[in-house]
């Protein structure tokens, strides 16, 4: 086999493995910086006169908790799966 053809799909396999794990925390950065460029939306900051939905339905704490889910629930098992079909084609 041509060890040109297996260095490339080594380092491809890399760099999606690298973009996997980067999406989940770059999703709950993003969701962080829009709390932060945009406080009025997080309603916990100036809870005055606000019901119990609107006090729960903020977007980006929404955002955020999406980050962490897709990290833990989805990224994590995903790369293992990778990891494991790497391990059994070398």
């Amino acid at each position: 086999m041509n060890t040109t053809f297996v260095t490339e799909a080594a380092q491809q396999h890399d760099i999606r493995a690298h973009a996997i794990s980067l999406l989940g925390p770059l999703v709950a950065a993003a969701g962080l910086v829009w709390a932060i460029l945009q406080p009025h939306r997080i309603t916990l900051l100036h809870p005055r006169g606000q019901g119990f939905w609107w006090l729960v339905v903020e977007p980006p704490l929404y955002v955020v908790a999406a980050g962490i889910v897709f990290t833990l629930v989805v990224a994590r098992p995903l790369l293992a799966d990778l990891e494991r079909h790497r391990a059994t084609t070398r």
